[in-house]
């Protein structure tokens, strides 16, 4: 296969915008390229029949040719039925998006990324353990690309957390046993062994994985989180 062109590859859509009058420009997410932007032209035309197809969690197999950054759409088709996210799911779902955006730079393949986010929306379409399904997604693609976070082993001490303790982020030093912690060993440990969080753990890793990911991304803010905390203020 010449690099140029890439048959029937794997693929969710992350997010797409209107180009000239009946195109779009789409943000993909391939098994085995990561991050692509293809164009789909005139897809936007009333008797388009690939437009129903050009959306966000739906499995697709795509085509397309370019040695540019900017790819063309050749073709497209459904990879496989796929559950729906609706509701609150499909909030988190663009979420998880965001975050696969933010974190994944374009033409670096991930394919161990690909299948935890397409695991992440099979569940969360099942709209089961939402909270629990982020914390573990968000913990697979931190250490997934690379940046290693150690959740059961406090350096300052040398020593693996103590479920009874509490233990806080630091930027610099990763789980520092802390008075002021706000996340405790035993959701530490559990986390790390990706186990079934109770509510407390749920609460606890949540504010630890939003100060992980505030300084992962350095300033940027993230527009989904903020649809969901007015959705949770409503619920």
């Amino acid at each position: 296969m010449n690099d140029s062109v890439v048959q029937l590859q794997s693929a969710f859509i992350l997010q797409h915008k209107a180009f000239r009058e009946s195109s779009l420009i789409l943000d993909v997410f391939t098994q085995d390229f990561g991050r692509v932007s293809i164009l789909a032209k005139g897809v936007r035309k009333k008797k388009s029949r690939t437009a129903g197809l050009l959306l966000p969690f739906l499995p697709l197999k795509l085509s397309y040719i370019g040695k540019s950054e900017l790819k063309i759409l050749t073709h497209v088709e459904l990879d496989s039925v796929s559950p729906k996210l609706t509701g609150f799911s499909l909030y988190c779902g663009f979420y998880v998006n965001e975050i696969v955006l933010h974190f994944l730079h374009k033409n670096d393949p991930h394919p161990e990324v690909y299948m935890s986010y397409k695991q992440c929306l099979t569940r969360l379409a099942d709209s089961a353990n939402i909270e629990q399904n982020l914390r573990f997604f968000e913990l697979n693609l931190i250490e997934q690309i690379g940046y290693g976070l150690q959740l059961t082993f406090d350096n300052t001490t040398d020593t693996r957390v103590d479920e009874s303790k509490k233990y806080c982020f630091n930027q610099e030093s990763g789980m520092i046993e802390s008075l002021a912690g706000y996340v405790c060993g035993r959701t530490l440990l559990a986390l790390e062994a990706r186990e079934n969080l109770d509510k407390q753990a749920l609460y606890e890793s949540k504010q630890l994985m939003r100060k992980v990911i505030d300084f992962l991304l350095q300033g940027k803010k993230l527009k989904s989180r903020l649809v969901i905390a007015k959705i949770m203020k409503q619920l």
